[in-house]
């Protein structure tokens, strides 16, 4: 659905449309066949990735406008700047205005000159835009659609690591068809406390659960890994049978909107 050249065809999925009654604002569920692999990388198993997912002809417009407000709303905001009645000094007459041959100068804090004030610097001010959660829970779904061909299922392998063993990991990676060296997003339900501390030194992994599973880390990989449980998750929160809001929606909207609440108190407690 990215690539650059539309005439550049991509591997052969099978496919089941759903159209509503208006063509021009339809939206696909794409089903996926992929492979479940053992720990041992051997195939003991098959399942389906059934996602929405948007029209080619706005397909990047979806996932551009979600991508640019993930990250918009990540600046702080807090780049300052000192205008010339802000900065320090400059409040005597650096000469007298006549008989010097001089320009006529009434402060040594001019934007002018070095050590003045800035004319139209950055001032304080919120980055933050808004996007409707549907339009957001269609991007992320869309992008997860065009990774399937890079997307691979593994059984839950929190159990087999006893201890934390970077080289156990490796080495796990490369049965799977993985290459160390290429970007690699893990999705799991749960992370165990051995798997994070074996993962967590290569630098090209990301291990994600659902709460943290972003827009941005999707597109920035090589190759997806899933769990049988994260594909049934992806199923029912991006899928076509998907209904409404749930308690994960409440609770990150809460998230969100928490740190202002909390900056809110603290001014007032300030007063």
């Amino acid at each position: 659905l990215f690539l650059s050249s539309p005439s550049t065809k991509l591997p052969c999925l099978s496919l089941s449309f759903k159209t509503s009654s208006n063509p021009n604002l339809c939206i696909a569920s794409q089903l996926s066949t992929l492979s479940i692999l053992s720990f041992t990388g051997e195939k003991i198993g098959e399942t389906y990735l059934d996602l929405k997912s948007a029209p080619p002809e706005t397909a990047r417009a979806v996932v551009h406008r979600a991508i640019i407000t993930d990250q918009q709303n990540k600046r702080r905001g807090t780049a300052s700047t000192l205008t010339r009645s802000e900065v320090r000094g400059g409040g005597k007459k650096p000469y007298p205005q006549k008989k010097t041959g001089r320009a006529r100068r009434g402060s040594m804090r001019s934007p002018l000159r070095p050590g003045g004030g800035v004319i139209f610097g950055p001032k304080p001010r919120d980055w933050s835009i808004k996007i409707n959660k549907k339009e957001k829970r269609l991007a992320i779904s869309t992008a997860l659609s065009s990774a399937a061909q890079n997307t691979i299922v593994v059984e839950e392998f929190g159990d087999k690591f006893e201890k934390p063993k970077t080289k156990d990991f490796m080495e796990a990676l490369k049965r799977w068809g993985l290459d160390p060296k290429q970007k690699s997003m893990f999705l799991m339900m749960e992370v165990p406390e051995n798997v994070n501390l074996s993962s967590r030194n290569i630098g090209t992994l990301r291990m994600l659960t659902p709460r943290t599973l972003n827009l941005f880390d999707i597109l920035n990989c090589d190759n997806l890994v899933l769990t049988p449980d994260a594909v049934d998750y992806l199923n029912g929160r991006y899928g076509e049978d998907y209904e409404g809001d749930t308690e994960d929606d409440d609770e990150e909207e809460e998230e969100e909107g928490g740190g202002g609440e909390e900056a809110n108190e603290n001014a007032d407690a300030e007063q």
